[in-house]
């Protein structure tokens, strides 16, 4: 078996165990038995549970934090960059939602040591985020009114409220959505008495798809 097959058939198994039953009454032998693995091929990539609940949002983690750094790198206007980057981060926690329910009704469950290294793992982005929310700001876009955390909390609610009420229907329905929260919370951001130009259009989101 290849690691990526491993990898993701321990994790498919254990996402849809720990929502079923529940981290704590979920065994190891119980996701290895539905993965179609060994145990021994599970602790080669899994120390133990704990280390495949991290992995499970890990992923996650490492595949937001990489698109963000590459949108960044692309540079542009902060309007356009800050709106590529919301857009991303509602897309992806719409694609891995499942792994991020079952990862935050869990994550208390976790060893100090890994709460701690995702603490500071979302930080990291949080951190990048609250940049070019203060860029918009210098340049006199962005609203300064209100403090940037709770300009930053506004967005990330709406992030992590999604499990409650999104269901996707069809492909297109998961860009829409990120869409549409993204345009609401750029309107509220952007100071009402500056005029706003957007490079931003249908060829742009198109790009930013294929990323």
């Amino acid at each position: 078996m290849k690691q990526s097959q491993v990898v993701s058939d321990v994790i498919r198994a254990a996402v849809e165990l720990f929502a079923l039953k529940g981290y704590a009454n979920t065994s190891v032998q119980d996701i290895v038995s539905a993965a179609g693995v060994t145990k021994g091929a599970m602790y080669h990539y899994f120390e133990s549970k704990d280390d495949l609940l991290f992995g499970i949002y890990d992923r996650v983690l490492s595949l937001q934090q990489a698109h963000l750094d590459a949108i960044i790198a692309e540079g542009g206007e902060v309007d356009d960059v800050l709106r590529a980057v919301c857009v991303d981060v509602l897309e992806t926690s719409i694609e891995f939602i499942a792994e991020g329910t079952v990862f935050f009704r869990s994550m208390d469950m976790l060893s100090e040591q890994r709460r701690k290294e995702v603490v500071r793992r979302r930080r990291t982005y949080n951190d990048e985020f609250a940049d070019l929310v203060r860029r918009g700001q210098r340049e006199g876009l962005f609203r300064e009114d209100i403090p940037v955390a709770v300009l930053i909390a506004h967005f990330f609610s709406d992030v992590h409220y999604l499990s409650y009420w999104y269901s996707e229907e069809k492909p297109a329905d998961r860009t829409l959505a990120a869409v549409q929260i993204t345009d609401l919370f750029m309107s509220s951001l952007r100071r009402s008495d500056v005029q706003h130009f957007s490079s931003t259009d249908d060829a742009s989101l198109a790009s930013h798809q294929a990323r």
